[in-house]
């Protein structure tokens, strides 16, 4: 049985492809860029077409489905997103459909009866790898856009929230990421040598452009839209550093860029080990693993600020499928429905 598991989140939809009649780690893996704020009507196209890239869509014997993208601005309510997301899946393909609910799988019917259920559960399907790895522990996943803390105990997670509303407020979800995060959410002051400025308001400059111009994510990795349109070299990621404060190439050094982009990347580790914090504290736990686009520069991190013991999800899985996790505990997950 071979399963195409894709996660659709609100900018990347990632796909991981298993062929269960060999075994779990005979697995395919792929993502692509895709703004579900402006090109949601593209979504199967998307799909189609990172099956077709990667195998023959004729080979697909099921197809499960999580999602984050719903909670894009382009949908005035993420029912509404839910019930679009789903319903575009629903069309293209013709072999058996699963979508990771918060309690269990849900084939299309059901989830018409309660679309919430869907709602942001990618994390569910990240758990059931991880639970496997080590029954006690957090996991971190740390992607484009946000960061997941989940704890899990004797084999299962044990959240205290379940939708993304509720994780705010228990520490689960930390709403920063690697790539697509606005500097002026997590920064009120920069440091620069021995004075503190204050931000521009403005979406000048993204994580993404911090970790190009540090060497910490390849050009590859900086898989989202820039913020004033402009290419990914690391000039033009110093040239949107500046501004944000209000500057330019002509004003601060390339040294000085730097400084801030390190100034930047400890903030947002300690972003993250706040989150991180709660949840260890609340629930005893002090072993972690980590994943995501941003689990070695920023996750890691964290569980060293808090000198938590904390191990990579490549050490287990090629750092290809760790950035893809959520893809392929959905495709395991429709295997088990199926059965």
């Amino acid at each position: 049985m071979k399963i195409a598991g894709f996660d659709i989140g609100g900018a990347n939809t990632d796909l991981a492809i298993i062929d269960f009649s060999k075994n779990e780690k005979n697995i395919l893996v792929d993502f692509k860029y895709l703004p579900m704020w402006s090109d949601n009507h593209r979504l199967g196209e998307v799909l189609l077409k990172l099956i077709s890239e990667n195998d023959d869509l004729n080979n697909i014997d099921a197809v499960g489905i999580s999602m984050t993208g719903e909670l894009v601005d382009a949908y005035n309510k993420k029912e509404e997103g839910v019930l679009d997301i789903s319903k575009k899946v629903n069309d293209i393909f013709d072999v058996p459909i699963g979508f990771v609910g918060i309690d269990r799988v849900l084939n299309y019917d059901e989830l018409l009866e309660d679309p919430s259920k869907v709602a942001a559960a990618n994390w569910i399907a990240t758990s059931s790898i991880i639970s496997k790895i080590d029954e006690n522990c957090i996991f971190i996943d740390t992607g484009s856009t946000t960061t997941d803390i989940i704890p899990i105990k004797n084999g299962k997670q044990c959240a205290k929230g379940s939708s993304d509303f509720e994780r705010l407020a228990t520490g689960e979800l930390v709403y920063t990421g690697a790539l697509r995060t606005n500097l002026s959410t997590f920064l009120n002051r920069i440091k620069l040598e021995d004075k503190e400025y204050s931000l521009a308001s403005e979406l000048f400059a993204t994580t993404a452009d911090v970790y190009n111009v540090l060497g910490k994510i390849s050009k590859e990795d900086y898989s989202c839209s820039t913020s004033d349109g402009a290419g990914k070299s690391k000039k033009e990621s110093m040239i949107r550093i500046s501004r944000v404060l209000c500057a330019d190439r002509d004003i601060l050094t390339p040294e000085q860029i730097i400084a801030i982009s390190n100034f930047a990347h400890q903030k947002q580790i300690q972003q993250i080990a706040e989150g991180l914090k709660k949840v260890s504290e609340r629930e005893n736990l002090d072993k972690v693993i980590t994943t995501g686009l941003g689990g070695e520069i920023l996750a890691n991190e964290a569980c060293k600020l808090l000198n938590l013991e904390h191990v990579s999800m490549n050490e287990f899985y090629t750092k290809e499928e760790s950035v893809v996790a959520p893809a392929i505990g959905t495709a395991i997950l429709m295997k088990k429905h199926l059965i």
